[in-house]
């Protein structure tokens, strides 16, 4: 069960790491078979599904998400959180307001994630 002092630690730590670009350091937080959902998957990623599944296919993904983006940094706004999950919400670099919905397995890391940006 994640705690809330648990939710706001993730929450700045995983803002940090995007905006360090170190993948390894995003990547992280995640376990190796998560899956997540984008918009942008089909766009950048071609996954008609918007979702992808195991970390190997999400890093390539961010890897060329980030390589697209070299000015890309998140502000923190606020952090909902649940018995197994949390919602970050926070604004891009380019002003547009974005949230990720996060669940968490039984090692602490990610199993799912879910990211929605505003229109």
């Amino acid at each position: 069960m994640l705690t809330k002092a648990d939710a706001e630690t993730f929450a700045r730590a995983w803002v940090s790491d995007w905006n360090s670009h170190d993948l390894e350091r995003i990547l992280a937080h995640y376990s190796d078979d998560f899956e997540f959902s984008s918009p942008f998957i089909l766009q950048i990623a071609g996954e008609p599904s918007g979702t992808l599944r195991g970390k190997k296919a999400v890093a390539a993904y961010w890897a060329k998400a980030l390589a697209r983006s070299p000015n890309l940094h998140f502000e923190l706004d606020s952090v909902l959180w649940g018995v197994r999950t949390l919602v970050i919400h926070y604004q891009r670099h380019d002003g547009r307001k974005a949230a990720e919905w996060f669940e968490f397995g039984g090692s602490g890391q990610v199993v799912k994630s879910a990211a929605q940006y505003a229109a």
